[in-house]
């Protein structure tokens, strides 16, 4: 029998002790390569060129899978971190949406500045402010704040300043570089720009680049080798850690992936810090994500009582059949 590790994190509550059973499912580190392709989460390197869903395409088509997705669109001219899911991580991609994105931009002063006015002024745009989406965006065209957190300048050489930005997710960094121009009096254009960070997610992680995700995919056809194609390819429930968790028995899995609510007596352990109407990942003993639920209660009412509904189903990760069904139909 096989327990996931994140079953002693003292943070857990703990209602009941179960072991699970290895003849269904299995920890994320372990899938095999087709289940991996399935459950699988990519950091492509975007590169410059091509839209983000014309690089989704070619994944999709490089792996020989028959679903693909990204979490938050590059434009065609910007490069960096495109988080990819295959298969039904495409479901899990939402959850990177709200998450900080940190960007490096190459931004072209139309007039030299003096260094001190400079550094006024960005740091006066780290904080919350007002954007209007340009016209050529794809969201509504109405004011609307975005925080800044972080506004570095890393280098300057005469006219052109490379910026380090780290921002709320939605935030136009072309248009922030042009406010700041208009700040500073002679007016700014970005040159270039690069995401660097989408949530937990940086490319000092494990970033591919198309062409190295043709090389591991060949390597693992030709050679049987999986080396590549394993450092490439992460587990869905990477995208997933930002959320408190939640462990069930073996006996509910299935009942979930089938969209039934998920009982208290489902829940094995719990993050003890979870309040009312948070959005949680709900697990198998073995680490593997079943589904995103809302929380109907919080930790320590559902640590003590008995019966009730836990966590409200709102998308389901798993697929049905995993696990042995274990439940019955009301027909009352």
């Amino acid at each position: 029998m096989s327990t996931s590790p994140i079953l002693q994190d003292p943070q857990l509550l703990v209602r009941n002790e179960e072991s699970t059973d290895d003849r269904y499912g299995c920890s994320p580190g372990l899938r095999p390569i087709p289940l991996l392709l399935q459950y699988g989460l990519l950091l492509i390197d975007k590169p410059a060129g091509p839209t983000s869903h014309e690089v989704v395409a070619w994944v999709r088509r490089i792996l020989g899978v028959d679903k693909a997705g990204h979490s938050g669109t590059l434009d065609p001219s910007v490069t960096g971190v495109l988080p990819t899911g295959l298969g039904e991580a495409t479901k899990v991609l939402f959850i990177l949406l709200f998450g900080t994105k940190e960007y490096q931009a190459i931004a072209r002063l139309h007039e030299s500045v003096n260094e001190n006015q400079l550094k006024t002024v960005l740091d006066e745009f780290t904080a919350q402010i007002y954007q209007r989406p340009p016209q050529r965006s794809a969201v509504r065209r109405q004011t609307r704040t975005r925080t800044i957190y972080e506004l570095e300048m890393l280098e300057k050489r005469g006219n052109l300043l490379i910026l380090r930005v780290a921002c709320e997710a939605g935030t136009y960094v072309r248009k922030l570089i042009y406010d700041i121009g208009e700040a500073l009096g002679p007016g700014a254009t970005m040159a270039e720009l690069r995401r660097t960070r989408v949530s937990g997610f940086n490319e000092s992680g494990r970033i591919t680049e198309l062409h190295e995700l043709v090389s591991a995919i060949a390597a693992w056809k030709e050679d049987k080798s999986e080396e590549k194609l394993r450092n490439a390819i992460m587990p869905v429930e990477e995208a997933t850690k930002s959320l408190p968790p939640v462990f069930i028995r073996d006996s509910a899995v299935d009942s979930i992936c089938h969209g039934a609510q998920l009982a208290i007596p489902g829940v094995l352990k719990l993050s003890s810090t979870i309040n009312k109407g948070d959005v949680v990942a709900v697990y198998t003993q073995k680490g593997e994500i079943v589904s995103i639920a809302e929380s109907e209660m919080a930790s320590q009412e559902i640590a003590e009582e008995t019966r009730g509904i836990a966590f409200s189903t709102k998308r389901v990760i798993m697929r049905v059949g995993t696990y042995p069904k274990m439940w019955k139909h009301n027909t009352s």
